[in-house]
């Protein structure tokens, strides 16, 4: 089977150590990407470690697929213990550093321990240094980038790194590469920034010894240069109206079904303000939205749908240049949109404030820097909707993406019981539901489908492959691709929600944890459904006997 090669480096920012760890019999097992992070998180990161400790562990990795130069392939993985969810967590970005990743000769960095100064940490194929940054303090992302590049002749593409937000352990900030890619969902920029690292930097001319089939790698690519669908131009976005039209659009933080601003927000008008096109590395795909708005002169790149969601209809917002400027806004200061627009937008529902871009954008900031009202936002919705006297519109600690799971009930029923909490990546349900392919009414037996869904997702984000290259890369190529059989790559995927499961069942987390703040139909009997598809006790656990160690020992 296809799989990442190198060995895991391990960099304890504390002891200002780095080692090396042969890990070639679990990559020959999980390939690589996510399931390699989440088996070594699941073994390696104590049970009861708090995510803002020294103990817990961020693990940054590859798949074999990063070696290729097929279109739908510039991502990484990012996996730890959440400081908003409280249990693992595993979320992905694009852009140019996966190439860069690959050229130091490691298959995965596993970042642990606590550093009593602010540094950067440089990895190289020649090894790995460590530098006190005491003047990046505060420094937002592209404030660090223009930093390592002035003194390191090292550009965004190189790095990962934190903004204020994380320095400030805002429980829903981002990693960012390339200034705008975030590993967004979970937290994990708060988590670099309780061990004091603002920024990691990669370079190297290792080469792996992977071999690529081709076919599919150039069919794959030749393909998505000529595509001519409609997400090349206004990436996520171009389904906005179809959305709100059709199914539900939340709006102003969930009192609504469907906004009537919609179209000021939509595909159309994110292309009126687009000036190039973008893309990640190595892929002629191009679906980023770089945006300019000359009036105003904000910058950004993007917004995706989910930002014009999160700060956009749930907001009660209707101008896409607002949602440009909080786009930017996140960005830079490095913060989740999702989970940062929908907080503010249950900020102004505590307030009677919506539509009031200009008050989302301050309470925005506010956030990062933890000032005022904003160091109670800062904690997320679960733990500050009490305060504001609103709703809580989370599951397992995280805030909704878009696709209304009150509508589209098998997305509802992924959210219910997703380890990661209410996130429309966990699993496929929604392009399922809004294509038709699936009737959106009703949870009951959807669980076997959700299942495949899960792992097919899993395995998505091992190989690693981008979402939107789901038309592209087939289960036969992905066969080909990876020399196996599809089933046993979905099995791949299958032990990877395993792992996650049996870490947050031992964290506490049972058949409590699982569900939503409304009703859909039939959710606990669908849930039972669940359960059973994944050979799971009635509460939700993992058996003992279906984990089996994989990982080498950290001690």
């Amino acid at each position: 089977m296809l799989h990442a090669e190198g060995p895991l480096l391990t960099v304890d920012v504390g002891e200002r150590t780095a080692t090396e760890t042969n890990i070639d019999d679990l990559l020959e097992t999980l390939v690589g990407g996510r399931a390699a992070a989440t088996a070594l998180a699941h073994d390696r990161i104590p049970f009861d470690a708090d995510p803002f400790g020294p103990e817990n562990r961020a693990y940054l990795s590859t798949g074999p697929l990063q070696q290729s130069r097929m279109s739908f392939t510039g991502r990484m993985n990012m996996t730890g213990l959440s400081p908003l969810t409280d249990g693992l967590v595993s979320t992905n970005a694009g852009g140019y550093l996966s190439r860069n990743f690959v050229g130091t000769g490691i298959s995965v960095l596993e970042v642990v321990g606590e550093s009593d100064d602010l540094i950067a940490v440089h990895v190289t194929d020649e090894g790995v240094e460590f530098e006190a940054v005491p003047e990046l303090e505060g420094a937002t992302v592209p404030e660090t980038s223009d930093y390592m590049a002035d003194r390191h002749d090292l550009g965004p593409d190189n790095c990962i790194a934190i903004g204020p937000a994380g320095e400030n352990r805002v429980r829903f900030a981002s990693v960012m590469t390339f200034d705008s890619r975030a590993f967004g969902r979970g937290g994990l920029g708060a988590v670099l920034g309780s061990k004091n690292v603002k920024c990691v930097t990669f370079e190297g001319d290792a080469e792996p010894p992977v071999e690529i089939p081709n076919p599919p790698e150039m069919d794959v690519h030749s393909e998505a240069a000529q595509s001519d669908d409609l997400m090349r131009r206004q990436g996520t976005t171009g389904n906005t109206e179809f959305i709100n039209e059709n199914f539900a659009l939340p709006t102003r933080y969930f009192q609504g079904y469907e906004f009537e601003h919609a179209a000021g927000i939509g595909g159309s008008a994110v292309e009126e303000k687009k000036y190039k096109k973008g893309a990640c590395s190595a892929c002629a795909y191009a679906c980023k939205l770089p945006t300019r708005d000359e009036e105003t002169g904000v910058e950004t790149e993007g917004p995706e749908f989910e930002t014009v969601y999160a700060f956009g209809s749930s907001q009660g917002v209707g101008d896409i240049v607002d949602v440009m400027q909080a786009n930017e806004l996140c960005d830079t200061l490095g913060m989740d949109t999702i989970s940062a627009g929908v907080t503010v937008a249950a900020y102004l529902a505590s307030e009677d404030e919506f539509g009031n871009a200009e008050l989302a954008r301050e309470m925005t900031e506010k956030i990062a820097y933890r000032e005022g009202i904003g160091d109670t936002l800062a904690e997320g919705v679960d733990r500050c909707h009490d305060d504001l006297g609103v709703g809580n519109y989370t599951v397992k600690g995280m805030e909704f993406a878009a696709h209304d799971g009150r509508v589209l009930h098998g997305q509802g029923l992924s959210y219910a019981v997703a380890n990661r909490g209410a996130d429309h990546m966990y699993a496929g349900m929604l392009s399922l539901e809004y294509s038709g392919q699936l009737d959106p009414e009703g949870t009951l037996g959807k669980a076997e489908t959700l299942v495949r869904e899960e792992n097919a997702s899993a395995f998505r984000d091992t190989g690693i492959v981008c979402a939107f290259g789901s038309d592209y890369l087939t289960e036969d190529r992905l066969e080909t691709l990876f020399d196996a059989d599809h089933d046993d790559l979905l099995e791949i995927g299958a032990r990877t929600v395993r792992f996650e499961r049996h870490f947050n069942n031992r964290r506490g987390f049972d058949r409590d944890e699982d569900g939503l703040p409304y009703e859909i139909p039939d959710l606990d009997d669908a849930i039972a459904e669940y359960y059973a598809a994944r050979g799971w006790t009635d509460d939700g656990t993992v058996p003992e006997t279906a984990i089996e160690r994989v990982a080498p020992s950290a001690d």
